[in-house]
């Protein structure tokens, strides 16, 4: 039963959101009743309005997919051959520095806002979707080293040292033997920066001003404001069931990995 009720609980407002995209602008705003499946009957009418809107809704999930895509692919780059070496330093060293990449994680990204935007305006970087991808691996790096240092510290050290007595430099020992050992650690940091780069807001809103480079966060912004008279809540709950399906459909096709790269060095025997 309270398995029954935390799952009611968790997929109620996808369901509800669900529930409102299909459901025609009258039978929300209260024209034609209420209940459910009440007078009105159902309708793809909101869906359409996006999909062949000016630019169409798509485009705001492909701008969205590159820049998390781009976003998460320079994160690991840069964090797993920092991960690597923290978790390869003495015990104090690495404590020392493992403090200061937490403080950097617990920052609030808010304060470097205003230096962000002067930092586009001044490099040029506005209205480029690939350089929206610098920010944000700034932002998600410090998580990620520290998700990926304690993958690396529970990788038997002897393993390693058999590759050394076996000739593989540093960066053989990464490919051959040490990344494929990290696959669930990095599956896991891989979808936490890339949810974190689907959903951002304040960064995407000031970098991006042109419609059709704008990712998902910004443009449904715009729908929820489109109407000064009217609150398009169909229009808008079906943005929110597009904007979330590929995020649902990643963890489903990678639920597996990222269970075990969570729970991984949570217990040993």
């Amino acid at each position: 039963m309270a398995r029954l009720a935390l799952l009611i609980w968790s997929l109620g407002p996808m369901v509800w959101q669900l529930y409102t995209s299909l459901r025609p602008t009258e039978a929300l705003t209260g024209g034609l009743g209420g209940g459910l499946g009440g007078p009105g009957g159902w309708t793809f009418a909101h869906y359409q309005q996006l999909l062949h809107g000016n630019p169409p809704f798509q485009i705001y999930l492909l701008n969205s997919a590159l820049v998390g895509a781009s976003s998460t692919a320079l994160t690991l780059a840069l964090a797993v051959p920092c991960a690597y070496a923290l978790s390869r330093l003495g015990r104090n060293a690495s404590r020392s520095l493992s403090l200061l990449v937490a403080a950097a994680a617990a920052f609030p990204a808010v304060l470097l806002f205003l230096a962000l935007l002067e930092l586009a305006r001044n490099w040029h970087l506005a209205n480029n979707l690939l350089a929206l991808s610098l920010p944000y691996a700034g932002l998600c790096l410090p998580l990620a080293i520290l998700l990926l240092q304690a993958s690396f510290r529970d990788i038997p050290m002897e393993l390693e040292e058999a590759a050394v007595m076996e000739g593989m430099g540093l960066w053989q020992r990464l490919r051959w033997v040490l990344l494929p050992l990290m696959t669930p650690a990095m599956a896991s940091a891989a979808l936490l920066i890339f949810i974190f780069c689907w959903n951002e807001y304040p960064i995407a809103l000031t970098w991006l001003s042109r419609s059709d480079l704008l990712t998902l966060a910004p443009a449904m912004a715009r729908i929820a404001g489109s109407s000064v008279y009217t609150i398009p809540y169909g229009a808008f709950a079906a943005a929110t069931v597009l904007g979330s399906a590929p995020l649902i459909l990643l963890m489903l096709l990678f639920q597996r990995q990222i269970i075990s790269g969570l729970t991984q060095g949570a217990i040993k025997g």
